[in-house]
């Protein structure tokens, strides 16, 4: 049964013959035919389907399609050209597989951001600061429609993670925020969003990779969470993704003690994956491991025996092996021998299969290239994008109501000073030089302790600080006489920050994490 990518009619159903269907008879479900596909397909084609990988262009991609039967492949920013050639990329790649690619990228918008042009959202933790999980919906629809027009059906987002750290190096402001709540709540819009645009949606890092001060691109974090706290902190925001219904979770690079002892990586712990997300949690779809090029998990085994046992302890993808053909041969040996057994395969080639079908790509996988430019960067997208900055812009501190500044002589410094200048005239504001100031706004992005000194030697006049990174830098801001975060140093961000200085806009967000000694939840107004 070849099943071509590009066309437009996918697989049907086993026929049913004679009369035609009683009203109260129910149909077979759409993907009721993948089953007795997967039995028909050979090893190594199943195997193929298990891997997402890198590749450096075309050739490269197709000989993977050829070789391997690749279940995927991952656009990085080299991979991308313009919209219009980048759909012409998908469609290729999507031709020459027999079976439909999922093609994905990490897109998470904010600081985690690998398409060029596709609108520019704030991240996660300025989404948090809204408390919107229809801010968090529309982002997601928005970026999700725009990956869609150029052949991209997965995104590896949203982050799930709840930061409790603030000195985590690798999640921060990819987090909604500190509150498993607020998280849960986003994180279910952000699902809801990617997959009504067509995206698969993949919710991460499981089983929480919210309370590290180690990177796992480099280390393996260790996270000491009892039981009963991964329960009240780490795992509402997974719980609610599976509610919404997420095509995908990636696992953790991370070790977590009291959820499992072995001392290995939760990426592969059949305790985790199988015994917690699939038993505990009940979740039925798709779990993809993170980069398998991460330190994290290359740690305690070589790069073929951490492909082995990560399908044994439940995964079903393996994304971005350091050697495609070693891991290929490692996991294909260990189906022929018996280790990993048919039965194992064939229920996660299954899920995939069954996901591609959720998305649509057996009946079409292919795009309009042509029609890219009337979905990507619409006049509607942006519109949408400086809402979401404006709701997430915080006031948390506002002495002697400095702010709002019209009528003031302003000096700024610091990042994204020229753009900040530029929005603030757009809004009337005088912007001066220091000497002539009446009050001087410095922005800072993930400056830490060093904000306190920046503050200092600004003298005596007014000092309004602005977080365009962490907000975490707050923390150090007792000198200012006002204080705000907008989570993002984009233009969208400097923009909406410049518009509530003057106020022109109203400050209506409210801190996600703990900051600047304010609880979760605090956000001024302005009278």
């Amino acid at each position: 049964m070849a099943l071509a990518s590009g066309c437009d009619d996918g697989p049907a159903p086993p026929a049913r013959s004679g009369a035609p269907t009683p009203a109260k008879s129910t149909a077979p479900p759409p993907d009721a035919w993948i089953p007795g596909h997967v039995a028909k397909m050979s090893v190594a084609e199943k195997v193929g389907q298990l891997f997402v990988p890198r590749f450096s262009g075309r050739a490269d991609a197709l000989e993977k399609i050829r070789k391997y039967h690749v279940g995927g492949l991952i656009y990085f920013p080299e991979n991308f050209g313009s919209p219009k050639r980048t759909a012409a990329q998908s469609n290729a790649l999507q031709q020459a597989s027999k079976i439909p690619l999922l093609l994905g990228v990490d897109e998470e918008q904010g600081i985690v951001s690998r398409t060029p042009f596709v609108t520019v959202f704030p991240g996660n933790m300025a989404l948090g600061a809204t408390g919107s999980p229809a801010d968090a919906h529309a982002a997601a629809r928005v970026t999700g429609t725009e990956l869609r027009a150029v052949g991209v059906n997965l995104d590896y987002a949203p982050d799930a993670d709840v930061n409790v750290n603030p000195r985590n190096p690798v999640i921060g402001l990819r987090s909604f925020g500190a509150d498993p709540g607020l998280v849960s709540k986003l994180t279910a819009g952000a699902v809801d969003g990617y997959q009504a645009a067509g995206v698969a949606a993949a919710a991460k890092h499981f089983p929480g990779h919210g309370d590290t001060a180690t990177d796992s691109h480099t280390g393996l974090p260790v996270i000491r969470h009892s039981r009963p706290m991964w329960e009240r902190l780490d795992a509402p925001p997974f719980r609610a993704a599976i509610a919404a219904d997420v095509d995908m979770i990636m696992t953790a690079h991370i070790e977590v003690p009291e959820l499992d002892r072995s001392g290995d990586p939760a990426t592969l712990s059949k305790t985790v994956l199988t015994g917690l997300l699939r038993g505990a949690l009940g979740y039925q779809g798709v779990i993809t491991t993170d980069s398998l090029e991460m330190a994290g998990v290359r740690k305690k085994y070589g790069d073929a025996a951490v492909a082995v046992r990560a399908i044994e302890a439940g995964a079903d993808q393996l994304l971005m092996p350091p050697s495609l053909p070693r891991a290929y041969r490692a996991v294909l040996a260990a189906v022929r021998s018996g280790r990993i057994s048919a039965q194992r395969l064939d229920a996660s080639v299954t899920r995939v299969l069954r996901l591609k079908q959720r998305r649509g790509l057996f009946q079409r996988a292919t795009v309009d290239p042509d029609g890219t430019g009337a979905v990507i960067g619409t006049a509607a997208n942006k519109a949408a994008a400086r809402r979401v900055a404006e709701h997430a812009v915080t006031l948390v501190r506002n002495d002697r109501n400095l702010l709002p500044l019209k009528g003031r002589k302003v000096a700024v410094t610091g990042p994204g000073n020229g753009t900040l200048r530029a929005a603030l005239r757009s809004q009337g504001v005088t912007v001066t030089s220091p000497a002539a100031a009446d009050v001087t706004v410095l922005t800072t992005e993930n400056a830490g302790a060093a904000t306190a000194a920046r503050i200092r030697a600004l003298g005596p006049k007014p000092v309004v600080v602005a977080a365009l990174g962490r907000p975490y830098d707050l923390d150090f801001a007792g000198g200012a006489d006002a204080a705000l975060a907008t989570y993002s140093a984009s233009t969208v961000s400097v923009t909406a920050l410049a518009k509530v200085l003057s106020g022109a806009v109203r400050p209506t967000g409210k801190l996600p994490v703990p900051a600047a000694g304010k609880r979760v939840g605090h956000g001024l107004g302005y009278r």
